[in-house]
């Protein structure tokens, strides 16, 4: 409940996570059949950057501040969403405002978020769009209520802010639970890097739910061996869209080019967990 993400919009984090769902969404537009997105741990949809929280740290010149000039290669389509949103130092779209802006008339968007104030800047935000539901609720208990969707064809997003022990494992429990009501759903959910043991435990907990074709889109600004650092963070997808390897490797490598710094062990790795 203290989590409040305008400290942290638009940086190195966000912008890996946001790359690897645009062209997660687009995917979904290659076919003609409407799909819905539930995003379960929405915020407040968009960020002042110019606002005190969000001055106190300066994440987002590290971050979104470095790519706003790309017009060009795997960046290109994220970059331009950001730009058409009212680039940096204005404000920065968090995961709703660039999911709606990705769909067609036919799809739909729901959005969960559990802090008060998040909450209602995130309905005045679309109190008019009758494309857009916000749910005040647990991200965890809103995945059984919400799911399967009407559509039958969809994304899952799960995003928890890692503020309390235990996220990991609510997350695979999520997961699992999706995969159980909702077979054919796509699934991505972001997690930290900050050293390699809770992510080995996550991965191997993936596995032993038995969730099938499963991959990890990780990048890393340095080494993850400081436990107190975000030192990288990852997007772990269920059922990707076709050609999403291929092209989460392009986005990655991209991603590292502009924001690395050149510390020590910096790198990527897009790794399948779970074959299909």
């Amino acid at each position: 409940m203290n989590y409040r993400h305008a400290f942290h919009a638009g940086n190195f984090a966000d912008c890996t996570k946001h790359a690897l769902l645009v062209w997660i969404v687009r995917a979904f537009r290659r076919k003609p059949a409407p799909f819905r997105v539930l995003d379960t741990h929405a915020g407040a949809g968009a960020y002042d950057l110019g606002s005190e929280e969000a001055r106190h740290g300066g994440e987002w010149q590290a971050g979104i501040g470095r790519l706003l000039d790309v017009s060009k290669g795997p960046l290109a389509d994220y970059a331009a969403l950001v730009r058409e949103a009212g680039a940096p130092p204005a404000r920065y779209p968090g995961s709703p405002a660039l999911l709606r802006a990705l769909l067609r008339p036919e799809d739909r968007l729901v959005c969960v978020e559990l802090h008060p104030e998040e909450h209602a800047a995130l309905r005045s935000r679309f109190r008019a769009d009758p494309q857009v539901s916000v749910h005040q609720r647990d991200a965890w208990e809103a995945l059984r209520a919400l799911t399967p969707f009407p559509e039958r064809r969809g994304l899952v997003l799960m995003d928890p802010p890692f503020e309390q022990p235990g996220e990991f494992e609510r997350l695979s429990e999520g997961l699992a639970l999706v995969a159980r009501r909702f077979r054919g759903a796509v699934q991505a959910a972001w997690y930290p890097v900050k050293h390699r043991a809770p992510i080995r435990a996550f991965h191997a907990s993936v596995e032993t739910a038995e969730l099938r074709n499963v991959v990890a889109a990780e990048l890393w600004l340095r080494e993850p061996i400081d436990p107190s650092r975000l030192n990288g963070c990852g997007l772990l997808v269920v059922n990707p869209p076709w050609g999403f390897e291929a092209e989460a490797r392009g986005i990655l490598a991209a991603l590292l080019d502009r924001l690395g710094t050149g510390e020590r062990g910096h790198g990527w790795a897009v790794t399948r967990i779970a074959e299909e």
